[in-house]
């Protein structure tokens, strides 16, 4: 069935507008009611009694304090936050410098929640990457209630340690020396050599066993106050958007000029990001929560060790947040893996903004492209907020809020079932579902079944086509524009009873 709708009449919209809100909701009631004389199963009587209710608005809460991990390469760091959280979430591999951005994680213990930073190695006299990423422990060590710094204690304490141990003495901050990789009660003994770094009582554990594990947790308990002194007060309810795109786009360098700071390692090396970053960041006096992903790279079950974890966990940002922005650059030409990214996105159901980096680098031959290459490849996205930025020097930046609320709130809309079922008897009376085999589908009541994303579920004697589903979906669109978010309409086709 081809697409061949008549073009839409704006005087469909005032027409609905017309509609007395109390007599549509009789008429949506009688539809209703018609059900009856059809098989309905279980599911579809939870779905009629009642949508799902309005989401809660924003609640403020106390900041969680904060304990960030420090020390040197290859320690097991992420070993430690990965035994801590009890599930595998830091990327840990047998090569140093895998983590190389600090990255936040919930934790909990003995009843009480905190914030788990895990950080990059710190090099005293590292140079490139590596002095950003020293220079990303030490703001994780400020921005901190309490450190734990870890030694491994088959190597002892190095000269790196002792440059730690005098940057975390200027930070003037509770400090637990842990000396990991003590499998067994014989490295209790090497252990205690570590008193000489002057930082107290060393604590043996093994992150990798669990061995001392609980009694190091005990310990911070006991320093770690109730509501954190340094984060900022922590919104239960900021958006949260993740930040996509392929590897080297320019999100790290997106996330640090809305966070007005460096907060995430920028290098020209692509893929220099591997953890996703949570980040709370007030843009034109709002607080949104932004992931900062690893890029997402092509054919998964190719990648080795931290790209292949990195990009599952993308995937599981998108599905913690609530809008994407998927970055695209406009030097290149758009990618099939630019496309796929948008299709992840819309597989997830999450709103999108589309934000096309390095416009300050675009000359006009490769702005005539790339306008073609976003009708034939993004023709479907079309409905996305498109901002055209530069992510390095913050041009065009403040539109991406308006850019962000549009999509949310259109994620949010609801259609009330009077006004959504008198759409759809003006669509059937402009166009009428072709007959197929003799038969011509009917749509008995059409229902929102459910915002984030807007979901609608018709009631139908037959299968309808998938080109009048679209229409539907188009109309929808044209009257109540849900500019930035995917629309979802589901069928279930039900037989009439049969009388007895």
């Amino acid at each position: 069935m081809t697409d061949t709708f008549p073009d839409y009449d704006p005087a469909l919209a005032d027409r609905l507008d017309a509609v007395d809100p109390d007599e549509a909701a009789q008429r949506a009631a009688a539809l209703r009611a018609g059900l009856d004389e059809y098989e309905l199963e279980d599911e579809d009587l939870a779905l009629l009694e009642g949508a799902a209710g309005a989401e809660d608005g924003i609640t403020y809460l106390p900041a969680l304090p904060v304990l960030a991990i420090v020390g040197r390469p290859n320690v097991g760091k992420s070993a430690l936050v990965n035994r801590i959280l009890g599930r595998r979430e830091a990327v840990v591999e047998d090569v140093p410098g895998v983590t190389r951005d600090r990255v936040s994680y919930k934790a909990e213990w003995l009843g009480r929640r905190f914030t788990l930073v895990d950080t990059g190695g710190w090099e005293p006299d590292a140079t490139g990457i590596n002095a950003a990423v020293a220079a990303q422990a030490e703001v994780a060590v400020d921005l901190a209630d309490a450190v734990l710094f870890v030694v491994d204690v088959n190597v002892g304490a190095t000269s790196t340690d002792e440059h730690v141990v005098r940057m975390l003495r200027s930070a003037k901050k509770p400090v637990l020396l842990v000396a990991n990789k003590a499998d067994d009660p014989r490295s209790d003994f090497v252990a205690s050599e570590l008193w000489s770094l002057g930082l107290g009582e060393p604590h043996p554990v093994s992150a990798l066993h669990g061995r001392g594990v609980a009694d190091l947790l005990d310990e911070v308990m006991k320093v770690l106050p109730e509501v954190s002194a340094v984060a900022k007060e922590e919104v239960g309810g900021p958006r949260r958007v993740a930040i996509l795109g392929r590897p080297n786009v320019g999100k790290s360098s997106l996330l640090n000029k809305a966070a007005g700071e460096e907060r995430v390692v920028v290098n020209d090396l692509a893929g220099t990001t591997r953890d996703p970053v949570d980040e709370q960041v007030e843009i034109a006096g709002k607080v949104w929560r932004f992931v900062d992903t690893a890029g997402i790279r092509r054919r998964v079950h190719l990648q080795q060790g931290a790209d292949f974890y990195a990009s599952l966990r993308t995937s599981a940002a998108l599905e913690k947040a609530e809008v994407a922005v998927v970055m695209l650059d406009v030097t290149e030409p758009i990618s099939e893996q630019d496309v796929r990214i948008i299709e992840l996105v819309l597989e997830s159901g999450r709103a999108l903004v589309l934000a096309f980096n390095k416009w300050d680098m675009l000359d006009d031959d490769r702005r005539r492209y790339l306008e073609r290459e976003i009708e034939q490849d993004l023709a479907h996205v079309a409905w996305a907020p498109r901002i055209n930025m530069s992510a390095k020097t913050g041009r065009h930046l403040e539109k991406l809020v308006p850019a962000l609320e549009k999509a949310l709130e259109s994620w949010d809309t609801r259609i009330p079932t009077g006004k959504f079922n008198a759409l759809l008897a003006e669509l059937v009376a402009e166009h009428p579902h072709p007959v197929r085999g003799g038969r011509q589908p009917r749509i008995l009541f059409g229902t929102q079944a459910a915002t984030r994303p807007p979901t609608f579920v018709l009631f139908t004697t037959g299968f309808l086509d998938p080109g009048y589903r679209r229409f539907i979906t188009r109309r929808l669109r044209e009257i109540y524009g849900f500019d930035g978010s995917p629309i979802v309409v589901n069928m279930r086709v039900r037989e009439r009873r049969q009388r007895k």
